[in-house]
């Protein structure tokens, strides 16, 4: 009898085989799970037809069949609990966030989500996410545990395991043939809805991102600009250069005052003489794991290759291979490798700090003591060459530059903020910058009015323009010593509720101009600009016309005047304002 019926209960306990376990819960997750992608699917289709129940039907059966195929492959009696604990709550997690900021969980989206530090995900928990939890994990668990999986023989598992995935994979296969055309069609026409398949998403995009990273661990990055040489141009200056690269956070170029947006957000750097803003500029990416290292590679957007980007060193090395000194200075969660062996600091959130609060310093903290830590004599660590076979070249390199010589006490500063992280858009900025009222105070976005959460990131994009402009004041105090520029530029942009979608990651092909249009601006000091040789109102005529991240590897490196084969002067944005040394 037991052997008939799979749902015998056994001391207050259902007695389930593994495939019938394994079944029930692609059956739940098909359900339960995928409600943003069956919006996705069925969206413009008339409920009352076959074929759209016809269609409803096929794709039910193909997410079942693609969800106990890939509980099949792993799932063993000894594991089967554990397995599908795990699954249940991480799935949980991920319908969360795919729902309520309307999220791709794509390989990219999910190496964000690795990379995220304690302290931006505690901001993303909120008491919202308690019905929604109870609901799709705790219910579920406590399900699951009054479950008791029954034993069975080797032989006799294996044989119906293997007819069960058999009988699974043909189903599925069958229901995709049944609606085919339609189905191709959509899959040709928005790739992006495999990621909204639940938790089929996550476990490919992980799969993927394991690979990877084990591929790109596994051999040391590669040589990029092995013949960097520092220009003419270091032999005729006569005072060493200060360069200060803010790599900016979620600022999106909608909002930003400069760019003709209905408010001032930017009124600090509106009164700076000589700041150039650039109106149209597209993002590497959509989110930071992607943007930073692309941004600082020779390839960008328009070459994109993923491997090659996190396999190679970045402008950064190339620089310091030239002799110039490099420093990074992060209030964020790292450089994502593009810093790499090179002279670093993260700051600390020490609460006796006024500028920090014990998790999170504001970004006017990356200026304090940068004059005693970014100006004082850099040393490449003495481990770097376990993070970069070139590492040790690139030491060299820079040893054989005088430090007294101007090249020598020259800097590239990076100071990566915090910026406009969200979705605690309030925890950016300081009190006396919020301006805009009534903003959102809660990091639960969908609690708050549309205008509330536009005002709270307006306030934050105010204390950018806050720090951007005191980054010039500094500058400025350098100037007996240093020919000094700045040069910001955001990582990517950001969705406040347009068209349901809030954050930013969504795959780069479907995501929104929001998202992928970034404020860029700079500032270049009269001696800077006479020593480069650059002439600044030509740069303000190019700054009315499109550029992108692809553009900042070859023009920092040509503003520099570092000579390398690896620098196109075609993709240079100053190459037509630089006079010829």
């Amino acid at each position: 009898m037991s052997e008939r019926n799979p749902f015998v209960r056994h001391e207050g306990r259902w007695q389930l085989g593994t495939d019938t376990l394994a079944l029930i819960a692609a059956v739940v997750f098909a359900l339960a799970c995928n409600l943003p992608f069956w919006r996705e699917v069925l969206a413009g289709r008339e409920p009352g037809l076959p074929a759209t129940w016809l269609f409803a039907g096929a794709m039910f059966v193909m997410l079942v069949a693609l969800h106990f195929l890939l509980l099949g492959l792993v799932m063993h009696r000894w594991i089967a609990r554990p397995l599908l604990a795990v699954l249940i709550v991480a799935t949980a997690s991920a319908v969360y966030y795919i729902d309520k900021f309307g999220i791709y969980l794509d390989p990219s989206m999910l190496r964000n989500v690795l990379r995220t530090d304690v302290n931006e995900a505690r901001e993303l928990f909120t008491w919202s996410m308690v019905p929604h939890f109870l609901f799709y994990a705790v219910l579920p668990l406590a399900l699951l545990w009054k479950v008791r999986v029954r034993q069975r023989t080797w032989g006799r598992a294996l044989a119906t395991r293997v007819v069960w995935m058999v009988v699974a994979a043909l189903l599925g296969a069958g229901a995709v043939l049944t609606v085919f055309q339609d189905f191709g069609s959509l899959m040709r026409n928005r790739k992006e809805l495999r990621y909204l398949i639940t938790p089929a998403n996550y476990i490919y995009s992980l799969a993927r991102v394991g690979i990877s990273d084990t591929r790109t661990a596994a051999r040391p990055r590669a040589v990029l600009g092995e013949d960097a040489v520092a220009g003419p141009a270091w032999q005729q200056r006569k005072k060493p250069v200060l360069v200060v690269f803010v790599l900016g956070e979620t600022a999106r170029a909608a909002n930003w005052g400069l760019s003709g947006y209905s408010r001032m957000t930017t009124p600090e750097l509106a009164k700076v003489p000589g700041l150039i803003n650039f109106k149209q500029v597209d993002s590497c990416g959509t989110n930071t794991e992607v943007s930073v290292p692309c941004l600082f590679s020779p390839w960008g957007r328009r070459n994109y290759d993923e491997d090659r980007i996190r396999g190679s060193q970045s402008m950064l090395h190339v620089m310091n291979r030239a002799g110039l000194g490099v420093f990074w200075r992060d209030n964020q969660s790292g450089c994502k490798g593009v810093c790499d062996g090179l002279p670093s600091e993260q700051l600390r959130a020490d609460a006796a700090d006024p500028l920090c609060d014990g998790e999170r310093c504001l970004d006017e903290a990356l200026l304090q003591g940068l004059d005693r830590s970014a100006l004082k004599p850099l040393v490449v660590p003495a481990n770097a060459s376990t993070a970069s076979t070139a590492s040790a070249a690139s030491g060299a390199a820079s040893a054989a530059v005088s430090p007294d010589s101007v090249l020598g006490r020259s800097r590239f500063v990076v100071l990566h903020q915090l910026g406009n992280h969200g979705p605690a858009y309030f925890k950016r900025y300081p009190p006396a910058f919020a301006r805009f009222q009534p903003s959102c105070d809660t990091a639960d976005l969908r609690q708050c009015t549309p205008e509330q959460v536009v005002n709270a990131y307006d306030n934050a994009l105010l204390y950018t323009d806050h720090v951007l402009a005191r980054a010039v004041d500094f500058l400025k105090q350098q100037s007996a010593q240093y020919d000094t520029a700045l040069v910001y530029v955001s990582d990517h942009g950001e969705s406040l509720g347009e068209n349901k979608l809030f954050l930013h990651g969504v795959p780069y092909a479907i995501a929104p101009e929001q998202q992928t249009r970034v404020p860029m601006v700079m500032w270049f000091s009269p001696g800077f600009a006479a020593s480069a040789g650059l002439d600044v109102d030509c740069v303000r005529q190019r700054a009315t016309q499109p550029a992108a991240h692809d553009h900042l590897f070859h023009s920092l490196l040509g503003l520099m005047d570092i000579q390398t084969r690896v620098r196109e002067p075609a993709m240079d944005l100053f190459q037509a304002c630089r006079k010829p040394h």
